[in-house]
């Protein structure tokens, strides 16, 4: 497999929603509460400059699983 930004990205971003996938369907599960709770992070970039506007909205759910997923998916890519 050839190692490039794209796939790096790919194989980030399918870990980080592996990750909360298994946040979301632990979340009924006290005991796990530390793994399942998430942090929003959010930027909101806006301007009206007369001719055109812009209000663009980027909100990031971040979890210790999909930290957790993340990292294991940063460790298979180096893997393979």
């Amino acid at each position: 497999m050839k190692k490039n930004a794209g796939m790096f990205i790919l194989f980030l971003v399918l870990g980080w929603l592996i990750g909360a996938w298994i946040a979301k369907a632990l979340e009924p599960v006290h005991s796990l509460s530390f793994l399942t709770h998430a942090t929003m992070i959010s930027w909101s970039p806006k301007a009206n400059l007369d001719i055109i506007s812009y209000n663009l909205t980027i909100q990031l759910k971040l979890s210790l699983l999909s930290l957790i997923g993340m990292i294991t998916a940063i460790w298979l890519y180096r893997r393979f």
